[in-house]
């Protein structure tokens, strides 16, 4: 959002940056913008926790992706899939069994 500002100088300060404005071929008030802004330059921004990008976090239960991402995958899909049909979330599988009635 935008908000309208009013300055006052002189006319000899206003005519000379008018000026420069035109040589650059931008509007005055783009080149007070401009000016403005490589004084003040980069806004702070707060560093992001990975942990929110990445839905890290304390699972209860140690993984271990690179032998175990198949079956991590597999099991995210078919809880997507049971979410978006409306059946009823399954308990928390463990272990290696038959999986009966999915496809």
């Amino acid at each position: 959002m935008t908000v309208r500002t009013q300055i006052t100088m002189d006319p000899e300060t206003q005519r000379r940056a008018q000026a420069k404005a035109a040589e650059l071929g931008i509007s005055f008030a783009e080149y007070v913008r401009r000016l403005v802004a490589n004084d003040l330059g980069e806004p702070a921004r707060a560093k992001p926790d990975i942990s929110v990008m990445f839905d890290l976090g304390a699972s209860g239960e140690p993984t271990n992706i690179a032998r175990d991402k198949d079956k991590m995958i597999d099991q995210a899909v078919w809880e997507e899939y049971l979410r978006k049909t409306g059946r009823a979330k399954p308990a928390v599988r463990r272990g290696r069994r038959a999986r009966t009635g999915r496809r």
